[in-house]
């Protein structure tokens, strides 16, 4: 699978190393393909792993992870909306002060074909480096449109070593969000560190 991760930082830079490692062709775009600690990120991540532009990463995945920064999302969707229709999109980014913490709607409002996925964004990204807990995976849950893209996106999950937990379409991305806020509450404002997620227990 080719996939563009638009971003980085720990989110996207440990999925990518990870996708790479699972044998994927990934490209990380940046705004800046000459940054120093572009590198070692490559290095981490291994052969199949190269750094491009925004655009050549979004033109060369049929998977974009948006791992950039919460507001810098709207301008980037709305400069490639062309290239991001029809595209399978993970929505990563999160903003927990907003009213919004999501960019569903705005990925969606410039490019309304494409196939937008709310996943990775309610655990930190030491999980995605390590997903498991003992001999327990750790589950992620997603939301996203039904249909042949929704298999890829649960593979994408299960290439980190998570099990997908699939909570419906998008009219409920708010639950998917919600995690994300619990995860930060516990993680931060309860002592909880980042060392844990979320698991369901079925008798």
């Amino acid at each position: 699978m080719n996939i563009g991760i638009l971003g980085t930082g720990n989110i996207g830079g440990t999925l990518g190393k990870v996708w790479d490692h699972a044998g994927h062709q990934v490209v990380f775009g940046t705004r800046d393909v000459n940054n120093p600690k572009i590198q070692p990120l490559l290095e981490r991540a291994g052969g199949n792993a190269r750094v491009d532009t925004i655009t050549n990463a979004i033109n060369f995945g049929e998977v974009l992870l948006f791992a950039i920064p919460w507001a810098a999302v709207a301008a980037t969707v709305q400069v490639h909306a062309h290239s991001l229709q029809g595209k399978i999109v993970l929505d990563a980014t999160n903003n927990f002060a907003g009213a919004v913490i999501n960019n569903v709607g705005t990925i969606l409002g410039s490019a309304p074909t494409a196939s937008v996925y709310r996943a990775f964004n309610s655990l930190g990204w030491d999980i995605f480096d390590q997903s498991m807990f003992g001999e327990v995976e750790a589950d992620l849950f997603y939301c996203g449109p039904e249909g042949e893209n929704r298999p890829v996106v649960e593979a994408l999950i299960a290439d980190v070593g998570l099990r997908p937990v699939y909570v419906g379409d998008l009219d409920q991305v708010q639950l998917v969000d919600n995690l994300g806020a619990l995860w930060v509450t516990l993680a931060f404002q309860r002592g909880m560190g980042r060392q844990f997620a979320f698991k369901i227990l079925n008798r």
